[in-house]
């Protein structure tokens, strides 16, 4: 009888912490506007920002869920575009560190938050898997709300950039993806984050199983690299050198996978998603030759 009580235990807590384990994956710990402002204030200036013409509208995606976006107006006339998608947690102000870029590089820039991100009614994360139905209705959206692009392109970052590698299934009308520190299946992430929490890998399985029976997906499902089998939309990959919660063998992976033209480069001691800060002038240097190399003139 305590033998028989004591499995009963055991049982109870793995199935708990396995709920555990689904709920902490799927759960979105965003960002305020306020917190990620302050960051970015902290590390770089974005004065610029508070000057630029904005115009912020919505749209509603294929299930009725609502995104704010707002463009970002470059000061001097341009006929190019960029859409930046941000991070897991973060919001549209994380990724100001790359839009001084793109407006000195004569784009207009077009932001927005994820689903259950920054101000957005509150939802858990894909991690792509709706995401990228999201983007692609924007980057459709984009096409007619400004005809008069020549030139447009996406830029993703970490999450963001899983996103725009993910999009690519539905062969969108665009002309390049930058993808920063981007994921190229989720499991990987996941399995490093058990080890850092001092768990062993395999129990991504049942909390795999409990991800599907609460959220309705599983993570096997989640895996941008699978929509680069045909891809022919060039690609610049980024990735921090010392990136250790998305590896770069994410980004290796994926170039290796994509039938277009791509470029990977590896930024020496920097860490996730700060590669743009750490060596500004490189990632500069190298999108202006990549651009120029698909034979967009900057």
């Amino acid at each position: 009888m305590i033998i028989i009580s004591i499995m009963l235990i055991i049982c109870l807590l793995f199935a708990a912490l396995s709920i555990y384990l689904s709920y902490y994956s799927m759960r979105i710990r965003r960002q305020t506007f306020e917190e990620a402002r302050k960051w970015q204030e902290d590390h770089y200036d974005i004065s610029f920002y508070d000057e630029l013409e904005k115009k912020d509208y919505t749209i509603v995606s294929y299930d009725g869920y609502v995104l704010p976006v707002q463009l970002l107006v470059n000061p001097r006339p341009t006929d190019r575009y960029i859409l930046i998608s941000h991070g897991y947690t973060d919001n549209h102000y994380g990724m100001l560190k790359y839009t001084g870029m793109y407006l000195e590089l004569g784009f207009n820039v077009i932001l927005y938050d994820l689903r259950g991100h920054g101000e957005n009614v509150k939802t858990f994360c894909t991690y792509t898997v709706r995401e990228r139905k999201d983007l692609d209705l924007l980057i459709s959206d984009c096409r007619k709300r400004y005809p008069d692009m020549s030139v447009f392109g996406i830029h993703g970052e970490s999450l963001g950039s899983a996103t725009s590698i993910a999009v690519l299934e539905y062969k969108p009308d665009i002309d390049f993806v930058v993808a920063d520190c981007g994921f190229a299946e989720i499991m990987n992430v996941m399995k490093g984050g058990l080890k850092d929490m001092h768990l062993p890998e395999w129990m991504i399985y049942p909390a795999q199983l409990c991800t599907r029976l609460i959220y309705g997906y599983t993570y096997t499902r989640m895996r941008p690299i699978d929509s680069l089998k045909d891809n022919d939309i060039p690609i610049l990959f980024f990735h921090g050198e010392k990136d250790t919660f998305i590896r770069p063998f994410n980004s290796e992976l994926m170039q290796k996978e994509t039938k277009g033209y791509s470029e990977l480069h590896i930024i020496p001691e920097a860490t996730h998603a700060a590669s743009v800060l750490t060596a500004p002038e490189d990632y500069r240097r190298y999108t202006e030759q990549f651009l120029e190399r698909i034979g967009i003139k900057v």
